[in-house]
């Protein structure tokens, strides 16, 4: 793995938005994502069940994750990596924790089942504050 300096996890453990992209059948996609880094530095994603990404992942567990500085945009970092690990979010504890994350709250649609995900970061790149002037 990958190891993020101080500054760039610093950086990560922020709410800040971001875009994850999966490799679908016929190329890229990409949408606006919730994201947590761990303490073991993987990053946490989640997602109902009913997302494509799911079939994306399974099919192919490389992604890429930018997240944007929200003062900045100009500053981001990325990372690219794998899924390493996904299981079903039981309870919805990992959701909640990133719904309180972003929003100071335990996620409010408590109707349908989620997955998460953990990436493993291969390499990264900044931009703006987080790497390159």
């Amino acid at each position: 793995m990958s190891s993020l300096p101080d500054d760039a996890r610093a950086f990560l453990q922020k709410p800040n938005p971001a875009v994850i992209a999966t490799l679908g059948s016929d190329g890229p996609v990409s949408v606006a994502t919730w994201y947590l880094l761990e303490e073991d530095g993987r990053v946490l994603v989640n997602m109902d069940d009913g997302r494509k990404r799911l079939e994306h992942l399974r099919r192919d567990p490389r992604v890429s994750l930018t997240a944007l500085d929200e003062a900045d945009w100009y500053t981001h970092l990325s990372i690219q990596g794998r899924v390493v690990e996904m299981r079903p979010d039981e309870g919805l504890a990992d959701i909640d924790r990133l719904s309180r994350h972003y929003g100071g709250r335990p996620y409010p649609n408590r109707e349908r089942p989620r997955t998460s995900a953990w990436i493993e970061v291969d390499r990264w790149h900044g931009w703006g504050r987080q790497g390159r002037p």
